[in-house]
C-alpha cells in the first residue's frame, strides 16, 4: 500500500499576514482579490460570521464594522516567498514531491513505512512553524484523493491534532468518518457535482465509496470512476515530480479606474505582452499565435457594453518581446473602440511549442534569430538579478495610473529591502 501525504497552509494568505503582523492574530481578517474586489482568504474568525469565499467586499463592509473585520490587499509576491520557503523544507522529507498549488503539496512516504508516520507528520508541522511561522496540517492514505480527505480530517477534527492517516486506522474508523463528510468535500466532486450524486441517494463520502465505479462513469466521466477507485485504495492519480508545460499563457487585470484613452490601453497590453513572453522563455516554449481583447464593465446599466478580441496567427513561432508586443498592438488597434471606459484587458499567447517542436520556415535556414535569443536572455538575466522590470519597453508606462486598487496592501517583508523589518 502507499504512503501519500498532503501538506496544506492553513489559511495561507491570511497566515502569511500574521507572520509579519502578530497583532492580527485570533483577529477576524480577510485578504482581498484584485482592486480589492472579493475575499480570497478568510480566516477561521471570518468563517465563523458565514463570510463565503468570493463574497464582494463592498457587500461585507456594514459587517466589517460590526465584527471589526480587517481587510488586506492581496501581496503576492510575499505568497509566493513564503510558498517557496515552505516547499522546500517539505523537499527535505521525501525526494517524491508534487507542488500541487502555492499551499499545497503531496509528498510520497511509501519509501518512509518504517517509522511513524503520525510522528513524522508531527515533525513536518513543528519545523514549518518554527521556520516559516505558518501552520500546517497533515494527511496521509494511499492515495492522493485519500489524503486530501485525510487533509480534511486533520483540519476539521482537533482530535487528530493537524495530523490524519488513514493507512494506521482499521478500515471500520475509516469508513465511519467517511460515512460523516458531506461528499462534496471529496477532491473532484466539490459543490457543482454534489447535488447530481445527493439525487442518486449519494450523500456522504461512504456512499460514494461503494458506487459502482462503471455505471458513474456512464453518468458523469471517467474522472468520476477513477475518484471512486482512488477512495478503494487502487492508485489512479500518480505524483506529477515535474509540472507539464502550459499549454496557454494569459495575462490579464482589471483596471483600478475606467480607462478611454488608446495610450494607456497600449501600455496595459505592452505590460501584460511582456509578462506572458517572460513566463514563455521560463518554460522554454515558444507561441505560434497571439490573442488580445479589451471590454468594459458589464455591470455599469447606464453605459455600453462592448467586448471584443481577435487571434493573429504567428508567421512563424516567437518568444521575443518585442515581436509579441509588436503583433498585441496591431491588433488592440483593430478592436480599439474611442470614448468608452474600459475595465479590463489581456493577452493570451497559444499554439505553444518547444525549439525542437517549431515548423521553420521555407525561407529561413535557423529556426530562431540567435540575436534575438541572446538579446532575451539578457533582459531576463538582469531582472532576475536586479529585480522585477529592471529593464522594460518604455511603452510599458512608468506611472501607470490605470493599475489595479491595493490600497491596503502590506509591505513585501521578504522580497523587498525597503520592507525588511527593523527592531529598535
Amino acid at each position: 500500500m502507499r504512503s501519500i501525504a498532503l501538506i496544506d497552509v492553513n489559511n495561507f494568505y491570511v497566515s502569511c499576514e500574521r507572520v509579519f503582523n502578530p497583532k492580527l492574530i485570533n483577529k477576524p481578517v480577510v485578504v482581498l482579490s484584485n482592486n480589492d474586489g472579493c475575499a480570497v482568504a478568510r480566516s477561521n474568525e471570518v468563517k465563523a460570521l458565514g463570510v463565503a469565499m468570493g463574497a464582494p467586499w463592498f457587500k461585507l463592509k456594514d459587517l466589517a464594522k460590526q465584527h471589526n473585520i480587517l481587510a488586506y490587499s492581496s501581496n503576492y509576491a510575499l505568497y509566493a516567498d513564503m510558498s517557496n520557503r515552505v516547499m522546500s523544507i517539505l523537499n527535505h522529507y521525501s525526494p517524491d514531491q508534487e507542488v500541487y498549488s502555492i499551499d499545497e503539496s503531496f509528498l510520497d512516504l511509501t519509501a518512509f513505512k518504517s517509522k511513524d508516520l503520525v510522528e513524522y507528520g508531527q515533525d513536518m508541522r513543528q519545523r514549518i512553524k518554527q521556520w516559516t511561522g505558518l501552520p500546517v496540517c497533515v494527511g496521509i492514505g494511499s492515495t492522493k484523493t485519500l489524503s486530501k480527505l485525510a487533509n480534511h480530517c486533520a483540519k476539521k477534527r482537533p482530535a487528530f491534532n493537524g495530523v490524519c492517516n488513514f493507512n494506521s486506522m482499521a478500515s471500520e474508523a475509516v469508513n465511519q468518518i467517511c460515512s460523516e463528510i458531506d461528499v462534496a468535500e471529496v477532491w473532484g466532486v466539490g459543490r457543482k457535482l454534489a447535488p447530481k450524486l445527493n439525487a442518486l441517494g449519494i450523500n456522504t463520502v461512504l456512499d460514494l465509496k461503494r458506487a459502482n465505479p462503471e455505471r458513474l462513469r456512464e453518468q458523469f466521466s471517467v474522472v468520476m470512476e477513477k475518484t471512486i477507485r482512488e477512495l478503494n485504495d487502487t492508485v489512479c492519480i500518480e505524483l506529477e515530480e515535474i509540472a507539464p508545460p502550459k499549454k496557454q499563457i494569459l495575462s490579464s487585470r482589471s483596471f483600478g479606474y475606467p480607462v478611454t484613452d488608446y495610450n494607456s490601453l497600449a501600455e496595459s497590453i505592452t505590460l501584460y505582452m511582456s509578462r506572458a513572453a517572460e513566463k514563455l522563455r521560463r518554460q522554454q516554449s515558444y507561441a505560434g499565435s497571439v490573442y488580445v481583447y479589451i471590454r468594459t464593465s458589464p455591470f455599469k446599466e447606464n453605459e455600453r457594453f462592448y467586448s471584443n478580441g481577435r487571434t493573429i496567427a504567428l508567421p512563424s513561432p516567437t518568444d521575443d518581446t518585442r515581436q509579441l508586443v509588436n503583433v498585441a498592438l496591431w491588433v488592440l488597434k483593430q478592436i480599439y473602440v474611442p470614448h468608452l471606459n474600459y475595465a479590463k484587458a489581456g493577452v493570451m499567447l497559444g499554439e505553444l511549442a518547444s525549439l525542437q517542436g517549431i515548423q521553420t520556415d521555407l525561407f529561413c535556414i535557423q529556426s530562431t534569430s540567435p540575436k534575438s535569443d541572446q538579446l532575451m536572455a539578457t533582459l531576463d538575466s538582469i531582472n532576475k538579478k536586479m529585480g522585477k522590470e529592471s529593464i522594460k519597453l518604455a511603452s510599458e508606462g512608468f506611472k501607470r495610473p490605470w493599475k489595479m486598487k491595493q490600497e491596503n496592501k502590506s509591505p513585501c517583508y521578504t522580497t523587498n529591502w525597503r520592507d525588511v523589518i527593523s527592531a529598535q
